[in-house]
Order: C-alpha cells, then sequence, then structure tokens
C-alpha cells in the first residue's frame, strides 16, 4: 500500500498485536507505526553497513503523508528531510541519525554558552581594556541572540542585529561589535564548537567621517566661547555620572579611564591620577595633573566611599555603567543644538588647550598621545610640571567662564605668556 493521506484511516493494528509498521509500497523503508495507545508515528528505516537505523519523523498529527515523505519545515523554517532524502543519503554511506545528533548538539550550544566559553579562554590574551570591550560587545550588545542555538543562527539574523546595534548606538560601535562576534566565532570553529561563521557575508556600515566636533569656538571678538562647555558643565547632575563628565572636561582623559578609575590610582596628596599602562589605549602609563577643581571633586566623592569598593564611581563588581541613558538626561538639561558624544570633551580639552597657548608637545603629553618614533626615541621627557601648568590654566579659564554664565562677575585670567 502507498501511504497517503487518504489511506490512513485504512490500515489498522492486526487483531492480538499491540504494536504494527506499515511499510510504503513505493518508498522501501518509510513506514507508519502504529500502537494500541493510538499513537501513529511516521519513520523511516535503512542500514549503514552492517547496522540497521531507524529514525522517527513526526507523529500524523504533525506531519502530513507527504511530509513525512518528501520533508518540510518547521514554524521557524527550519528544513527537516523526509524519509526519500534519507533513504537516498543513506545509499551513499550518509547516516541521517549522525546529522540529527550533530544538529541536537549545536542546539544545546546557544550564543550564551559560546560567548561564556570565549570570555573565559581569552581573557588573559586581552588587554583589560580589549577585554572590556569585547565583554560589553558580546554580553550587551549581542544579548537578544544569547537563547538561539548556534546551529540556528543565520547570517539573516546576525545582519538584524548588526541594523539594531547600528540604530541604537552608531554605526562604529556596530562595527565593532561585528568584528567581536566574528572573532568568536573563529575561535569556536577552532574549538571544533561550530562548523561556520554566520557574520561572515553581513555588510560593514558605512561610517562617518572622523568627527570633528568641540563645545568651544573662536568668536567675532577673537575670544574662545565657552557656551556650549558651560551648558554642559552646569547641566551635569550631581551623582557619579555628572562627576565623570566634569572630571572628563578637567583632565582631557577617555571616557573609561574616569568611569573605570579606581582609588589606588589616585594621591590626592601629589594632586595626580595615575593610569597604568593596562589602562591606556597606547600602553604607557599616563600621570594626569589634577586642577583644583578636579581635586574637590575627588574629596567630596572620597567622603561616601564605600568599604572595600575600589572603584571610585558606579555600583557593584565594575564601574561606572548606564552611560546612555545618562546621556540622554544630560542631553535634555544642555540643550545644545547639535548632537555630541563624550569623546568630544577629550577634543575640546585638546583644542582649547592649543587656544590658550599650550605648545602642542605639551598638549599632547597632557592627552597622553604618543609622539612621532623618532622624537619618543630620543626625547624621554615627560612634562610632568608644563601638563600641570597647562591643565591648570584650562580649569581656571573653564572655571572664569561658568562663573560669568552665572552672573559673577569675574575677570578671565589672560595668558601672558605660552606654557612650554
Amino acid at each position: 500500500m502507498k501511504l497517503t493521506q487518504t489511506a490512513l484511516t485504512k490500515i489498522k493494528i492486526p487483531s492480538g498485536k499491540s504494536e504494527h509498521i506499515e511499510f510504503d509500497d513505493d518508498l522501501h523503508g518509510f513506514g507508519l507505526r502504529l500502537r494500541s495507545t493510538g499513537a501513529r508515528t511516521w519513520i523511516v528505516q535503512y542500514k549503514i553497513g552492517a547496522q540497521n537505523r531507524r529514525l522517527t519523523l513526526g507523529s500524523t498529527a504533525m506531519l502530513t503523508a507527504d511530509q513525512a515523505r518528501n520533508g518540510w519545515k518547521d514554524q521557524d523554517g527550519h528544513w527537516h528531510d523526509g524519509a526519500a532524502i534519507i533513504l537516498a543519503s543513506a545509499k551513499q554511506g550518509k547516516d541521517a541519525a549522525n546529522k540529527r545528533a550533530k544538529a541536537r548538539g549545536s542546539a544545546a550550544k546557544t550564543v550564551g554558552k559560546i560567548v561564556a566559553a570565549y570570555l573565559a579562554a581569552k581573557k588573559g590574551d586581552f588587554r583589560p581594556r580589549g577585554y572590556q570591550a569585547a565583554e560589553y560587545h558580546l554580553n550587551r550588545l549581542w544579548k537578544p541572540l544569547h537563547t538561539l542555538a548556534v546551529g540556528a543562527l543565520t547570517r539573516e539574523t546576525v545582519a538584524s542585529q548588526v541594523r539594531a546595534i547600528a540604530k541604537s548606538n552608531g554605526h562604529i560601535s556596530a562595527n565593532r561589535a561585528r568584528a567581536t562576534f566574528s572573532a568568536m566565532f573563529v575561535w569556536a570553529i577552532g574549538e571544533g564548537e561550530c562548523d561556520a561563521n554566520p557574520v561572515v557575508g553581513t555588510n560593514k556600515l558605512k561610517e562617518n567621517d572622523p568627527r570633528d566636533r568641540i563645545l568651544i569656538d573662536i568668536n567675532e571678538k577673537k575670544e574662545i566661547n565657552w557656551s556650549e562647555a558651560v551648558a554642559v558643565w552646569r547641566a551635569a547632575p550631581d551623582n557619579d555620572y555628572g562627576r565623570v563628565v566634569q572630571l572628563l572636561m578637567l583632565t582631557g582623559c577617555r571616557r573609561d579611564e574616569i568611569g573605570s578609575l579606581q582609588w589606588p590610582e589616585i594621591d590626592l596628596k601629589a594632586r595626580t591620577i595615575k593610569l597604568p599602562k593596562e589602562r591606556t589605549k597606547n600602553g604607557r602609563e599616563h600621570i594626569v595633573p589634577l586642577s583644583d577643581a578636579a581635586v574637590a571633586i575627588l574629596k567630596e566623592k572620597e567622603k561616601t566611599r564605600q568599604e572595600g569598593r575600589e572603584f571610585v564611581f558606579g555600583s557593584g563588581e565594575g564601574g561606572y555603567s548606564g552611560w546612555s541613558k545618562s546621556k540622554v538626561a544630560l542631553d535634555k538639561t544642555a540643550k545644545l543644538k547639535a548632537p555630541w558624544t563624550l569623546h568630544d570633551i577629550r577634543r575640546t580639552v585638546r583644542t582649547g588647550l592649543g587656544m590658550l597657548g599650550t605648545l602642542p608637545h605639551v598638549a599632547e603629553a597632557a592627552l597622553n598621545h604618543l609622539p612621532p618614533k623618532l622624537i619618543r626615541t630620543y626625547d624621554k621627557n615627560t612634562y610632568e610640571p608644563e601638563k600641570r601648568a597647562a591643565l591648570d590654566l584650562w580649569s581656571n579659564s573653564l572655571a572664569v567662564a561658568v562663573a560669568q554664565a552665572s552672573g559673577t562677575n569675574v575677570t578671565p585670567l589672560r595668558n601672558a605668556k605660552t606654557v612650554q
């Protein structure tokens, strides 16, 4: 009998038996198993060498005869081979049972499990800053995919998440996250955790031209226009985020250098922050001179220092988090006309130092920018006194601008000589 939907009603269990398999006359090995309990299940039976195999395809309630015979797509769009394909493969020595076992193994391996394994295995290979970036990309930006089975992850799914990241975090962040995700799968393939990298073939997003946004400029009187910088300073809230923003404005440091600042890195008596090479972008220790305003912020924060916690800002195990929501709130208060980022503050400090007369090599040293190789080979001077004078001048000038915007009658400091 050929197994069809119409034929299903005619097939019965022979009297006295609790189970019966009715095989298809046209497709040898394709059958319907009936049990006295009422269960009716499609099966396929074949040989691989001397070994017999029998696989269950699904119940008659789930699959039609045609689906069981030729294959079907489930509700998630995944294809499943039917009896005809399985039997044809068996003739070529390909065992569908092995394929299923492998698929079950892939299903058990979720993206989240691969992420955890990758970060644990590679932690010692990353510099701290690099590890933090990888952890942020994989555990935060790719989190919506964590519950998916690795074997079910498609290029379309990856591309969709890249677009979602770009929408919320920008094209640059999306591209960085895409690169980290791809690197993880390269590692996973090498470890035998998966067979393919679903990131391959997805598009890298077009990034904007290098940013040139700063929060100060020169007005018609050839004076520094502080209006936007002052607006940001005054809008900074009275919380950890606000203190981080103001310290960024006073030091020119990178966001995470202050956001992940630790108490052992601070010497209030010497009025410095000593960033170890593991926490700087160029891998060189950076001594940050602290102005009066910066010292005041840290001393005030020290009053509420949590016992046993080394990080200055934030809560939990790491430094400050919650950047995005805090930035949105700051923007609503500051009301700048053009979009800006926290990294624009660093560019603002560098530009402002130059406007105030700081010589380029001192301004670069203040921001821990490496000089050209030939210069750093022969010039071992760290310019610590000059860096302090430059950042003090910058801090005082900013303080005057803030005071004047508040209505205080303050005379700006005149830059009588260049900071050398």
